[in-house]
Parts: C-alpha cells; structure tokens; sequence
C-alpha cells in the first residue's frame, strides 16, 4: 500500500466533505418544509456516493494516509448513526428501533475488537469481509429508502419505504450474521492466556 504523506489528498477532502454534510444532513431532515426528508436522503446517498469514491480513489491514486485510515470509518459510523436514529425516531416502530441498537451496537463492537485485534498485532483476523460488505450495502439502501418516506412518487408507487423496512431487516441480521464471523475469527486470540 503506498501511503503519502501529504494529508489534503482528493479522498481525504471527499471524506471530510463527508463528516461536513453530517450537520447538514440532520438539519435539513428536520427543516419544516414539504421536501426535507427527500433532501436529506439525497444527501445521505451522496455521502455515500463520496464513500466508495474516496475508496476507489485512494486506491487508484495512490493516495492512502494514515488520516484518511483514521476518518473514513469515523466518517461512515457517524452519519450511519445519526441516520438510525433519524429514523428510529422519525418511525416510532419497535422493529426499525430494534435494528438501529443492533446496528449501532455491532458497529461499537467490531470497532473495539478491530482495535483490540490491532493492538495486540492481529487486525488481519477480522479484516471486512464479503457479509460485512453486504451488511453495508443493504443497511445504505434501507437508509437511503426509510430517510425519503417515499412510497408514493408523482402518483406512481414506488414503494421506498416498504423496500427500506425489508433491507433493514437484512441489513440486521447480516450485521450479527458478520459479528459473529469476527468474533469467531478472533476468540483465539481473545481466550488466549
């Protein structure tokens, strides 16, 4: 992996870009105004969007920093979370509360087991792996669907927010489905004496 040393690279501005929509993310959300939920989803996707395109460009460029290691997974994990709770209060569902602690959770726990594995020289065991990448796919989606309120575009159904409760659901159970390939993947390492 080539690392540069420079810190304002193009996919370390795109992922602060990111952490920078953050409070804009959640004011608009809550403006009092007829398209608010739509316009926040579309920011939510467009960080998104930034997220794989940072990735990609780091990887192309060869422009990977130790910054750009640290914020980018500071950067998913706080607009993933403000996005859960947006809905989860926006929803008032015990199901959609439900899979946003989940998700949190699982998030807060492979984050300290990655660190742990890191610290004690074994990152490698819990790197991310295909669930994982299917976990996040499917949890932006939700998001990106339950965050619009859309069911209904123009008169036409398009069914966003049912689409959104499903991936969801998905989303939760690849979550701990994914946890427990790292938690097994690490217990070695973790009961070793």
């Amino acid at each position: 992996m080539n690392v540069t040393s420079s810190m304002w690279t193009i996919p370390n501005i795109l992922t602060s870009l990111r952490v920078l929509l953050i409070p804009v993310f959640v004011i608009v959300y809550f403006l009092d105004w007829k398209w608010a939920h739509q316009t926040a989803a579309f920011i939510f996707w467009f960080a998104a969007i930034t997220d794989w395109f940072d990735g990609y460009l780091a990887r192309k460029l060869g422009q990977s920093t130790a910054f750009g290691a640290f914020l980018d997974p500071v950067a998913d994990k706080l607009i993933v979370g403000a996005a859960l709770i947006m809905i989860a209060h926006s929803y008032d569902s015990a199901w959609i509360t439900i899979s946003a602690v989940l998700l949190m959770s699982r998030e807060i726990f492979v984050s300290a087991l990655r660190e742990w594995m890191a610290e004690s020289g074994k990152r490698d065991t819990v790197q991310v792996s295909f669930i994982g990448k299917a976990k996040t796919m499917a949890q932006m989606l939700a998001l990106i669907g339950l965050l619009s309120e859309l069911e209904y575009f123009m008169g036409f159904p398009i069914y966003w927010v049912t689409l959104g409760k499903i991936l969801l659901i998905i989303a939760t159970v690849l979550s701990v489905w994914s946890m427990c390939i790292y938690l097994k993947a690490a217990w070695k390492h973790l009961t070793a004496a």
